[in-house]
């Protein structure tokens, strides 16, 4: 078993945490892989929250070069995320961009944006996307939050982040971070696995590559770190910056084309 042990000003989160893995578990959970929900205490009272899960064999190492299977495996299990309908509720927020919890728009105030940064945004802000449909979303799918066991997929981890929202936030997330993990072709085969496993043509991807994007510090802030947590050391600032940026500006090229 595995417990995690949160600051009690995280209720919210761990009560969100709970909340999706209970539901994706219940109504998904033959093509989800979530560990067991073995326990919480939501640390209403406390000063802490915890949750009790099943321990899942797997790491959540990144690859050092691009596995076109795994990728295609990752946007695949976003698409039965999303396949998931559930209505909104407390613990179950609509979403509108990966990390909600974090507000980048003040980080890029406080601590200055690039030219990109600044267009980028006012150009997110100034499209709606067309598909409205909603769904369950993970709100901070990457691969650090899965766990590989010989090349299967055994669990998608951190749902504290999750709500009701576009598809796109988690295809996105995805895209993302693999644009910046591997180079902008890697991208490619999360989108592949997403559409053959909706059996659908994604909707509005530059738009939500370009919010994802967004979602991260405008100098890549702690992103390395926890990259090098993940066994990718490799993924310095100044590497992660320039993917970031060359995602976001084919995302944005693509956006105002299509204006």
């Amino acid at each position: 078993m595995v417990l995690r042990v949160t600051n009690a000003k995280f209720a919210a989160e761990t009560a969100t945490e709970v909340a999706a893995m209970t539901y994706a578990a219940q109504v998904a959970g033959a093509t989800i892989p979530i560990a067991d929900l073995l326990g919480y205490d939501l640390a209403e009272q406390t000063r802490y929250g915890l949750v009790l899960t099943s321990c899942v064999p797997g790491t959540s190492v990144i690859p050092p070069k691009p596995d076109p299977e795994q990728l295609r495996e990752l946007g695949a299990a976003a698409a039965r995320i999303s396949s998931v309908e559930l209505p909104p509720a407390a613990v179950l927020a609509v979403r509108s961009r990966p990390i909600e919890g974090e507000d980048f728009a003040a980080m890029r105030r406080g601590q200055g944006a690039s030219e990109l940064l600044r267009v980028a945004e006012a150009t997110v802000a100034a499209t709606r996307p067309v598909d409205r449909r909603l769904g369950l979303v993970h709100g901070d799918l990457w691969h650090g939050n899965t766990l590989w066991d010989g090349g299967k997929l055994t669990a998608v981890l951190d749902w504290d982040c999750a709500g009701v929202g576009p598809a796109g936030i988690d295809l996105g997330s995805l895209r993302c971070d693999a644009a910046w993990c591997h180079g902008a072709d890697a991208a490619e085969h999360i989108l592949r696995g997403w559409e053959a496993e909706a059996g659908r043509p994604a909707s509005d991807i530059p738009y939500w590559d370009a919010v994802a994007a967004l979602a991260s510090p405008p100098d890549m802030g702690w992103f390395p770190m926890a990259m090098a947590d993940q066994g990718r050391p490799d993924l310095t600032r100044e590497v992660m910056l320039e993917r970031r940026d060359a995602f976001l500006d084919a995302a944005l090229g693509r956006l105002i084309a299509a204006r």
